[in-house]
């Protein structure tokens, strides 16, 4: 049934069709859930030194600070197994149970990690307990943005390239809202205010902004293309993507490093890097930032609309040649402050949104219905593990053994090597009906 509606849809609909009501309904939602679960990983982050004086008291503050960064990385490593157990559970079930369980328990662990009692109080338990929710977080995220991915493309097969832009952008709006709760407790409260409870203030209003969520989601229907399968799913979605979309995967994994990539770096290195090495003072770093964020979120959703409209590999690789290009000239512009660093990131915004605005998409063409959750979630969290967790510490070493500053832009002109290669490696099959709006995700179903 699906093999011959789709390409009759391709040619009934020269125009593409815009998204309707509902549609746009099942989307939003869709990414708020994302939105928030990334506020609540990421402001761990921006608090990181209270909550090692907190939870891992030491005589040595670095020896403090690495077991709070130690806790930091336990959730970016639990992420792919969380991915695999969620997107199974997604295939097999649907994708609503699984949105509205982890929006459940991320929510709770929010909540707990910021009422949490420290070490003084209950001591090496309270340690432990800190350790056990980050990776109840991590778990959740691994499925979190894999789920709602492919939540968006089937809600709106005809306009999958901005469906999935909108999730992306949702994903930037979580980190300019911990960004801003950030600011505003260093703002309003003193330093000791803000080591003693501030903190404590950001997981709770991630924890009551979960709880709306919740409340929004609870009444989410099921994707209208996994209802469409009528029960006929896969027993083991797993198993059958490593066995039948094992290329895929890998293709798919190394042609989003470019976003892998440059994520690790922005969010992962360049915050310290700013501030300590090239000696922004912290106000200009932020702008610098927060810019970023904003232009690229317009950017991404004007990638994804354009997307639905001509290949979405030919964004990508624009953007990861253009990455290639122009990123040493960033850094060298940017360790002798040449140029004005909010330029330079609003500059390399519009650069990175073209891949940042597609690579969600051209994922999600990769396979088809029954086990779509699974395969994005595969390649997804392959990517943020090797591109992005090993980011910072790659960087840092490459200016150790070069003794430049700007040598952090040969990992970025790495990685987008690596995405402009793989794309031409993806399955021909997921790139015959791509410029037909719908994307070639049955093409892969067919082949199967």
């Amino acid at each position: 049934m699906e093999m011959s509606r789709h390409p009759i849809d391709a040619l009934d609909h020269p125009q593409l069709p815009g998204l309707s009501r509902s549609q746009w309904k099942m989307i939003l939602i869709a990414s708020l859930g994302g939105s928030l679960e990334f506020y609540d990983f990421i402001v761990y982050g921006f608090f990181a030194h209270h909550i090692a004086a907190q939870f891992f008291p030491n005589v040595s503050s670095l020896i403090s600070m690495l077991a709070a960064f130690s806790v930091l990385a336990i959730g970016y490593v639990i992420r792919p197994l969380g991915g695999i157990v969620l997107s199974s559970w997604g295939d097999r079930y649907g994708r609503r149970p699984v949105f509205l369980g982890s929006i459940v328990v991320v929510t709770t662990a929010t909540i707990c990690l910021g009422l949490l009692p420290n070490f003084q109080s209950w001591g090496i338990t309270a340690s432990i307990l800190l350790i056990l929710l980050r990776m109840l977080q991590g778990f959740c995220v691994g499925g979190e943005m894999p789920g709602a991915i492919t939540y968006a493309v089937e809600a709106a097969p005809h306009r999958a390239g901005l469906a999935a832009g909108i999730i992306i952008c949702a994903v930037n709006v979580g980190v300019l809202l911990a960004t801003f709760v950030n600011l505003g407790i260093q703002s309003y409260l003193s330093s000791a205010d803000a080591a003693t409870y501030g903190w404590r203030i950001a997981f709770l209003f991630g924890g009551a902004c979960g709880i709306v969520s919740y409340w929004m989601r609870r009444n989410l229907d099921e994707s209208p293309e996994f209802k469409e399968m009528h029960g006929a799913v896969v027993k083991q979605p797993f198993r059958e993507t490593l066995r039948h979309h094992g290329k895929a995967v890998v293709a798919g994994a190394l042609t989003i490093a470019v976003m892998a990539g440059v994520n690790g770096i922005l969010y992962g290195h360049m915050p310290a890097y700013l501030v300590q090495q090239l000696h922004y003072a912290p106000r200009t770093a932020a702008v610098a930032q927060n810019a970023y964020l904003i232009v690229s979120s317009f950017g991404l959703l004007a990638a994804g609309w354009l997307g639905d409209k001509i290949a979405r590999r030919y964004l990508l690789r624009t953007s990861a040649v253009l990455l290639i290009v122009f990123s040493y000239p960033f850094y060298w512009a940017l360790a002798n402050h040449t140029v004005d660093p909010v330029v330079l990131f609003v500059l390399a915004g519009v650069a990175f949104s073209l891949a940042s605005g597609t690579w969600a998409s051209v994922l999600a063409d990769q396979f088809p219905v029954r086990i779509r959750f699974s395969g994005i979630a595969l390649a997804y969290n392959i990517a943020v593990v090797v591109f992005s967790g090993f980011a910072p510490l790659l960087a840092t070493m490459l200016i150790r053994e070069t003794g430049s500053l700007a040598a952090p832009a040969y990992y970025v002109i790495g990685a987008c090597a690596v995405a402009l290669v793989a794309s031409f490696v993806l399955p021909k099959a997921a790139s015959t009906v791509e410029h037909s709006s719908q994307g070639s995700r049955l093409n892969g179903e067919a082949s199967s």
